[in-house]
């Protein structure tokens, strides 16, 4: 399935800063935000993932029954 990248209206890239120039899409639930301009790429996990009541959890020991 292909990926489907969209132009952010009005935004400048914050590197060369060239307006109209920025596109993002989706890929494995992490947003990328990329300068068609310059070689600017930026990455986010957006914050419905980082909040998961997984992402917080850690591990405290391993229980080995004898």
């Amino acid at each position: 399935m292909k990926t489907k990248k969209r132009f952010i209206a009005g935004a400048s890239c914050p590197m060369c800063k060239q307006a109209d120039s920025l596109r993002v899409w989706e890929e494995n639930q992490i947003e990328v935000v990329e300068c068609v301009e310059c070689d600017y790429v930026e990455q986010k996990t957006p914050e419905k993932v980082e909040k998961s009541p997984r992402a917080s959890e850690q591990m405290i020991g391993i229980f080995k029954p004898d």
